[in-house]
């Protein structure tokens, strides 16, 4: 037995490495977190169907003692689950496992963990149901199942890289097919699929494919906010790259949120959905700031101080946005009390270097030297005055109020970065992040060396005043990147049943049936004709022909001629494989039972069948099969539908 599950460990770990998934075997840092979220997962999961089962036993139980030995185990239960969710919390919390290996000390970002699924076994429910449906021996397509199961399996763990993006989209696009081919929207196959919420670790379990679709481009979004947060921050080439892939993070989400608001699990929730949305946002935003210091470190005049300032205050005011969301009552009781506070933190912070870089502008050079573009600048930095500060001065009039104004954004950020430091030794997980910590610390230290630089002693009672509000403004405007499905186009591993637009789970038609035509000395034809492509359909049948009397019906599909499989042929190739038939022709056909594929041919349409040409007709104003509008329900075609005549003999 131990052997058997190693073997069965091997098999799937070449599963998922030949199909682009990670090994799970090579025990990363990032590979480790996620097993042992995928093992808390299931404690949850036991928990709950531990309690749901002792709740029902107390509601059933009328015996006094036992309903108190009941609500003991209860309360255990309720216990356990708690413990289970706090470390599911704080490995969500983990956030330095996922960011880029720095020489320097960073902001940290958050990023998201995937969501965890168990394995389907799609081979019964998918067999019985192509020899029911289809007609067709389900062992056929045995390897187009396996490679789909294969491809799922290798899913579950992707490459944190732009490989795991592709192998998602991958799956996704896929599942645009399977759902058509096998999912009929009037009853249930019996396959359930089931995801673990990210934040909670709750299972939720659906049968319908728009879930599992759901939960991809959840993962698919979580991926994106991994690989933002791995980018190397400290070039603008990486800062570039975390933008690009927090706001393909923000667009896929938007997508899930317009598209699939009726999944059951917490993260994928609206308000849940809209928090992260404002999550990735915010983040972009922060390392467009970042750019912009890190491109004007070496020189940095009045005027792109008073831009980070105004940057600056976009960010806090993006992240206080954030914040509210993550209050609201339906997200915060399951979002991890880190990443609050990290957005508190940050809030903070960028605040504290919004007064800071206003202060870096006022006390760089005289009131005299600043140019009038600079002194329009400042009175639109504290164009919001706030009316309860005694500091209400927008631009300063001399050298003095310079000064003053200089030192009391000074003082201000000091405030902020106190508080900023204090939200994070209130929390305990953020109290372990190194990086943070210094990054919060050297911003204090730049801000206290510049203070003691420019501190005065004057007497003078405005000294002890706030300083003004700093208008928030941005010259960087954003625009989500929802997901291209279109960047990695995949083939219809069951392309064999036939064009899915007719050939799907939601239509329905007879079952095949053979029809044998032999025609004898002094017959002129078979009595039918064709029209159109993939699968061409027959136009037409003359009453009294060998075709009438072979079974054929007007609007049958044509799915195979003799022991080619003709579901995808064109036009031209039925027509010659008919021709090239001679006297006996045997066809497989289908007839469509959901609506009439073809409208009645009028009077002109007969007469030109019984033309003395056997080819195809050329489209014509005069010609039935010009008039008629190309069929809707079949997106293969291509071209305008031609019709062919078998009524006479053919040469």
């Amino acid at each position: 037995m131990v052997l058997d599950d190693m073997l069965k460990w091997v098999s799937l770990a070449e599963v998922r490495k030949r199909n682009g998934g990670s090994d799970p075997r090579v025990a990363t840092c990032r590979g480790k977190l996620q097993n042992k979220r995928s093992k808390l997962n299931q404690e949850i999961n036991k928990e709950l169907r531990l309690r749901a089962g002792a709740e029902n036993l107390f509601k059933a139980t009328t015996n006094r003692k036992l309903k108190e030995t009941v609500a003991l185990e209860l309360s255990f239960v309720n216990s356990n689950l708690q413990l289970l969710k706090e470390q599911l919390a704080e490995l969500n919390s983990s956030v330095e496992l996922y960011q880029g290996d720095s020489p320097e000390p960073v902001m940290p970002m958050i990023p998201l963990g995937l969501k965890e699924t168990k394995e389907i076994d799609f081979r019964e429910p998918f067999k019985d149901f192509i020899l029911e449906h289809y007609s067709e021996d389900g062992t056929n397509y045995e390897d187009a199942i396996a490679e789909l199961m294969d491809l799922r399996q290798a899913m579950r763990t992707p490459h944190r890289d732009a490989t795991g993006v592709a192998l998602l989209f991958q799956y996704y696009n896929q599942l645009y097919f399977v759902e058509r081919r096998f999912f009929p929207p009037d009853r249930s196959l019996g396959i359930y699929f089931e995801w673990y919420d990210s934040l909670t670790g709750v299972p939720s379990c659906q049968r319908t494919v728009a879930f599992e679709k759901a939960c991809v481009l959840f993962n698919i979004a979580a991926l994106y906010t991994q690989l933002g947060a791995k980018q190397d921050r400290l070039t603008a080439k990486g800062l570039d790259a975390a933008v690009d892939n927090f706001l393909r993070a923000a667009g896929t989400f938007t997508y899930v949120h317009e598209n699939f608001t009726n999944a059951p699990s917490m993260d994928l929730a609206p308000h849940m959905l809209d928090m992260l949305v404002q999550l990735m946002l915010a983040q972009a935003r922060e390392c467009l700031f970042e750019k912009l210091e890190l491109q004007s470190r070496d020189k940095r005049d009045v005027d792109v101080s008073l831009d980070l300032a105004q940057e600056a205050a976009q960010v806090s005011e993006v992240y206080c946005s954030v914040q509210t969301l993550i209050s609201v009552s339906a997200v915060r009781d399951y979002v991890p009390y880190s990443w609050l506070s990290l957005v508190q933190v940050k809030r903070e912070h960028y605040a504290a270097l919004a007064h800071y870089h206003s202060a870096a502008g006022l006390l760089a050079k005289d009131l005299d030297s600043l140019s009038s573009r600079t002194k329009q600048a400042l009175q639109l930095l504290h164009r919001d005055l706030d009316p309860r500060t005694a500091l209400d001065m927008s631009q300063p009039h001399d050298d003095h109020e310079r000064k003053l104004l200089g030192r009391a954004h000074l003082r201000g950020a000091l405030m902020l970065h106190d508080e900023a430091e204090r939200l994070l030794r209130m929390c305990r997980e953020l109290r372990n992040k190194k990086a943070l910590a210094q990054v919060l610390s050297r911003s204090r230290d730049e801000t206290t060396t510049m203070y003691s630089n420019h501190t005065e002693q004057i007497d003078d009672f405005s000294e002890i005043l706030d300083p003004p509000h700093i208008h928030a403004s941005t010259k960087f405007q954003l625009s989500l990147t929802p997901p291209d499905f279109a960047q990695l186009r995949v083939e219809d591993l069951f392309k064999g049943l036939g064009p899915v637009a007719i050939f799907s789970a939601k239509h329905h038609w007879t079952a095949p049936r053979c029809v044998q035509l032999h025609r004898g000395d002094g017959e002129v034809g078979f009595g039918f004709s064709v029209r159109g492509d993939s699968p061409v359909i027959i136009a037409g049948v003359d009453h009294g022909s060998l075709a009438h009397f072979g079974g054929m019906k007007e609007g049958d599909f044509i799915v195979s001629i003799g022991d080619k499989d003709v579901k995808w042929a064109l036009h031209e190739e039925v027509v010659r494989l008919i021709k090239d038939a001679g006297d006996s022709l045997s066809l497989k056909l289908v007839t469509p039972m959901d609506r009439n594929y073809l409208k009645q041919p009028s009077s002109s349409s007969q007469s030109s069948t019984h033309s003395k040409s056997s080819t195809s007709s050329q489209p014509s104003p005069s010609n039935t099969t010009s008039s008629h509008k190309r069929l809707t329900w079949n997106p293969f075609r291509r071209q305008r539908e031609r019709e062919t005549s078998f009524n006479l003999i053919l040469r």
